[in-house]
């Protein structure tokens, strides 16, 4: 399965471990490196750089058995850490950085000073010409299969499109969950793919087990849409929760959100409001519920170790 990526990462398998909030963590990613695939953690999982800076030094210990590592990073206005966390991935060193949800300009330039590749979230073909034009060195193609926050192209049709109008490397992120899905996405033209849902319930995964044996329990057809979690539409469980307090934004967020001057602080409160919610359900057996997962559940039928659930995906 050799392909551009693998190449790029110096990996055995074209997949990268997604990067999920509250889910990814050093445990996880060092078993993903040994089981011959790249592994990825979102800087806001660590509260403090300093935390964020033992990470990536463990991270590099546990390297020696092979594979990349590397963190994504929201690199917009949001994301109030984001200035900090940049300066400690670029001083401790990492494989690679996945951007989101803004522009990865700084990004690029600092981490190419020090060999760090940068590959960024796109979910359209306008996007993605932008940030090959700022020196990207891989897309991550955003589908409308993925978990979290999605696109709206199917798989086939936004990997064609960015194939067919950029030089650079396609990852195709959504709708992976058996070795016939990767294949899938190789067949349309993408160089790997990142796989993020079916790796919640692994044994390593720092969640609740509730959460963890409800991607077992559910499927394909109970992932919903909500934008009662950050403002913008993301996948969830359809817990008896959610189904309580419905999917879509307040009246009164979505009046404030007409206002030009108070769009993005309805956004950041939204969001704020949102990540504690999704933290407490994810690190505590609560009723509310807020489970953030993709279709690619439907195959998840056990809880398993990351080497076990890699070798079910390439194998």
């Amino acid at each position: 399965m050799q392909t551009k990526l693998t190449e790029l990462l110096n990996i055995k398998y074209p997949v990268i471990q997604a990067p999920m909030f509250l889910v990814s963590n050093v445990a996880m990613v060092t078993e993903a490196m040994k089981s011959g695939i790249a592994g990825c953690i979102p800087a806001l999982n660590y509260r403090t750089l300093e935390e964020l800076s033992e990470a990536i030094k463990e991270l590099h210990k546990n390297k020696a058995e092979g594979g990349s590592f590397g963190f994504n990073l929201i690199v917009n206005k949001s994301n109030i850490k984001y200035k900090g966390q940049l300066e400690v991935l670029c001083k401790e060193g990492c494989d690679f950085i996945i951007t989101s949800l803004g522009s990865p300009e700084e990004t690029i330039r600092q981490a190419h000073k020090v060999g760090i590749k940068v590959f960024c979230d796109v979910t359209d073909l306008r996007f993605a010409k932008k940030v090959e034009a700022l020196g990207a060195d891989a897309l991550i193609a955003v589908n409308n299969e993925a978990g979290g926050h999605r696109g709206n192209l199917s798989p086939e049709e936004l990997i064609k499109q960015l194939n067919a109008n950029c030089s650079i490397p396609v990852i195709s992120a959504g709708g992976v969950g058996c070795k016939a899905d990767i294949d899938e996405m190789l067949s349309y033209g993408a160089e790997g793919v990142s796989v993020g849902s079916p790796f919640i319930a692994s044994v390593e995964a720092n969640v609740t087990e509730e959460y963890k044996q409800a991607c077992v329990d559910y499927g394909a057809e109970d992932i919903i849409m909500t934008e009662r979690i950050s403002g913008t539409p993301c996948t969830v469980i359809n817990t008896p929760y959610v189904q309580k307090i419905g999917t879509k934004a307040t009246w009164i967020e979505n009046l404030l959100n007409k206002n030009r001057k108070l769009k993005k602080w309805v956004k950041m409160i939204r969001f704020s409001i949102g990540m504690k919610a999704t933290e407490k359900a994810a690190k505590k057996a609560t009723y509310k519920t807020v489970w953030v997962a993709g279709p690619s559940i439907e195959h998840t039928k056990e809880i398993l170790p990351v080497k076990d659930i890699v070798t079910k995906l390439v194998a």
